[in-house]
């Protein structure tokens, strides 16, 4: 049986998958998000406010770290940390401008979730050593970034984005705000929805002439192979609740209507619970527990309803475009033609130096959708790409793992260190 702990994780983990798999199922056309955010949320628990990153997971392994607050174009009010300096102090005050490094999480988590392993396992606290200027970015919705400059989380108007926003809005904020602090030009690492974001935003022509290099882990830009044996079971089960649970704005893992599905899912004939966090990111080789109970402190995060139809959206059709409002016409009132425009990856500068790193048992991000992805590099300059495969990851061993250091982490070192 299950530990209690990570029978929670795997549980909240499977509910991210079964909206994704059961939005995929119930088809968006028609699907008129307008008058839907207006409206204001009940049934949501919100967390009272926690104690910051820094105060939690950097100062208290005796690194300095800085809480900054940054301000989006369309007003959200966005946390970042920053560690200025490693451990023995070899930055900051000696005069030498470190190379910036900004630090970017997937969905429905934070930038906790750099740091829950020890300083000699987490990879900010790496790179904070080896003399960079670390800087990790908290997506809107997160805990530390629900706020706006005229808006309330409890308005639907708040959760009315997808991960479109986050390319439009979010990670030039966080870009910009480095660039402005430092007067120098950074590196970059997205891990899953880190990936995207970034993979959308250079496709546009936009930041890559603030970057010197871009870092992708587990990357996530096609997903018409993500596998799992759950999307059958998810799509007989949750397609006739797709309608209440969009009159949630804000998707919650820990909403009270999410436990209810869940306790009675997995108390279903044939449901292994603890197998399904398998089927959701595949089988990760190198968690410890201790790590996993850090974890269920800290996470899931919440984010837009929208922004799980939008990767729904991916998943189904097979192509990574802008989100899609399910007719024609309302394609043309939001993009000015009837479907909506393709992030063209080719577009991505041929000289931008490049660090890819998957897995061969990651289940989001699958080996083929990652190969077509790399299709799309097949012009890049040969010196500026560089590839990791690693057989035995999974999803989370690429962020978690007692071991990535040693197998992707120091490769990330040794590749900013080349171009800096």
């Amino acid at each position: 049986m299950a530990p209690h702990g990570l029978t929670k994780l795997i549980k909240l983990s499977f509910y991210s998958l079964v909206v994704v798999m059961m939005v995929m199922t119930h088809q968006t056309q028609g699907f008129r998000l307008g008058p839907l955010w207006r409206k204001k949320s009940k049934n949501v628990v919100i967390d009272p406010t926690p104690i910051g990153i820094c105060a939690s997971s950097v100062l208290v392994h005796g690194y300095k770290c800085q809480e900054i607050d940054v301000v989006t174009q369309d007003g959200f009010i966005l946390n970042m940390q920053r560690i200025p300096e490693g451990r023995d102090g070899n930055g900051g005050g000696d005069g030498i401008k470190r190379q910036p490094v900004l630090i970017q999480h997937g969905v429905l988590v934070d930038g906790m979730t750099w740091l829950l392993n020890s300083p000699e396992q987490n990879l900010p606290l790496i790179l904070a050593d080896k003399g960079f200027d670390v800087w990790i970015a908290n997506t809107r919705g997160t805990r530390f970034s629900r706020r706006h400059t005229s808006l309330k989380p409890n308005e639907h108007a708040f959760w009315n984005w997808s991960w479109d926003e986050l390319v439009l809005f979010d990670l030039p904020a966080f870009v910009d705000h480095v660039q402005q602090e430092t007067g120098q030009k950074m590196h970059y690492v997205g891990h899953s929805l880190g990936t995207l974001i970034a993979l959308g935003s250079f496709s546009e022509g936009l930041l890559v002439d603030k970057l010197k290099s871009a870092v992708f882990l587990s990357p996530i830009a096609y997903l018409s192979h993500m596998n799992t044996v759950i999307g059958a079971l998810a799509a007989k089960a949750f397609v006739g609740e797709m309608t209440e649970l969009l009159g949630f704005a804000e998707f919650n893992p820990k909403m009270k209507l999410v436990t209810q599905f869940l306790d009675a899912l997995c108390a279903s004939p044939g449901v292994d619970c603890y197998d399904l966090v398998s089927a959701f990111t595949g089988k990760n080789c190198c968690l410890n527990s201790s790590t996993v109970d850090l974890f269920l402190q800290n996470e899931p995060q919440s984010t837009a309803t929208k922004n799980m139809v939008h990767l729904a959206q991916t998943v189904r059709d097979g192509v990574l475009a802008k989100f899609n409002y399910g007719t024609a016409d309302y394609n043309m009132m939001h993009y000015g033609e009837a479907s909506p425009p393709v992030y063209n990856l080719s577009n991505i500068p041929h000289d931008l130096p490049v660090f890819l790193s998957y897995g061969g048992q990651d289940a989001l991000s699958d080996i083929r959708d990652v190969q077509r992805l790399l299709d799309s590099f097949r012009a890049h300059d040969v010196d500026k790409l560089s590839v990791q495969y690693v057989r035995e990851y999974a999803h989370a061993d690429f962020i978690m793992g007692v071991n990535a250091k040693d197998i992707v982490f120091n490769q990330v070192v040794s590749f900013f260190q080349h171009h800096t």
